[in-house]
């Protein structure tokens, strides 16, 4: 807790240098600014909100759940034409086609995740498996991923994730894949089950925990608050989920982000993404070195207003931290699981 040193992260096969007294250090740097309390909830020039004309002309319906939608400006487009043969190896190109959607959580835009009852979180993580599916029937990676707060990159304050279908395994999809594999191959059972029943067991790093789930500050963590949310049972894919443990998926995300929000009483931004087995040509082969998970990755570090920043030292030699995720995990454990905004005056 109080030398600096290093740890493995066996799912990136990468190092993070921990060096928990650097967060005694004063602080001149840079504040951010507390996202507003005063999101309206309907708002007609907001292109999320039910009734409101989008970029392209188009007017979303009147929804009253959750509403998907074709991005309208998609990162990937399915019918990109291939670049060209190369002249050389060190210019290389290769082809990126894909899909992109948008995903409304709910109609009004003051509410999070966090806020929502667990049957509206229930009715996203339905939307988000049957668009994994849906979308992995042909495409070989399905990212769903949420950015919330603009520290993050949101640029709007509306509850909704988006979900981007590639024609190739991302870096970080390929990365895990050749880990899990190895592991597997090694130890003979999946890196993250063995993991997850490492840290049920040892309870050091654990945040919140169900019979079907659990969540951890990893051994690896690189954010200061940055979580992982694991299936106790072996799943390859998100859709792969049984009732129950969807039922059980909901409360754990809840209480998580009720943690999140409780830690400085603001409205935590963090950007989440879940990550499976490869899907579309994937199907027909043996996955079961996956484990389905998902990761919270929140920048802030010491208050609302300041944040931790991956620069210097960890864009140009390794990812570094500044409390242990002992400490962080010991904080975010102790913290009520009644949000701030709901606790009697």
């Amino acid at each position: 807790a109080e030398h600096q040193h290093a740890r493995y992260n066996p799912l990136r096969d990468d190092w993070v240098l921990v060096s928990a007294h650097r967060v005694k250090r004063p602080w001149k740097g840079q504040l951010e600014k507390p996202p507003p309390e005063d999101v309206p909830r309907w708002d007609p020039n907001n292109p999320l909100c039910p009734g409101a004309t989008r970029a392209n002309g188009e007017v979303n319906p009147q929804y009253e759940g959750t509403f998907v939608f074709p991005n309208d400006f998609p990162a990937l487009q399915p019918d990109a034409p291939e670049p060209g043969d190369s002249d050389h190896p060190l210019f290389q190109a290769a082809a990126a086609r894909g899909v992109c959607k948008v995903m409304c959580f709910h109609p009004w835009s003051d509410l999070t995740l966090p806020l929502m009852s667990l049957a509206e979180i229930r009715a996203v993580i339905d939307a988000w498996a049957e668009l994994a599916a849906e979308l992995g029937a042909s495409y070989p990676w399905v990212q769903i991923f949420e950015n919330k707060g603009a520290m993050m990159g949101c640029s709007n304050p509306h509850p909704h994730c988006q979900v981007w279908a590639s024609s190739f395994l991302p870096n970080e999809a390929r990365l895990e894949n050749r880990t899990q594999r190895q592991h597997l191959s090694q130890h003979g059972v999946p890196m993250l089950l063995e993991y997850a029943e490492q840290e049920a067991h040892r309870k050091e790093r654990l945040v919140v925990e169900n019979t079907d789930w659990l969540v951890v500050v990893p051994y690896w963590a690189t954010w200061p608050y940055q979580t992982l949310l694991l299936p106790r049972r072996h799943v390859c894919r998100l859709q792969d989920l049984r009732n129950g443990e969807r039922d059980s998926l909901a409360s754990i995300i809840q209480r998580l982000l009720i943690k999140y929000d409780n830690l400085f009483e603001v409205s935590f931004p963090y950007s989440m993404g879940w990550h499976g087995a490869p899907t579309g040509p994937y199907l027909e082969e043996d996955c079961g070195h996956w484990q389905l998970h998902a990761h919270y990755y929140p920048p802030l570090l010491r208050s609302a207003t300041v944040r931790k920043f991956m620069v210097g030292y960890e864009m140009l030699a390794q990812a570094q931290r500044d409390l242990t995720p002992e400490q962080a995990a010991e904080r975010l454990r102790s913290l009520p699981e009644v949000h701030y905004k709901q606790r009697a005056k």
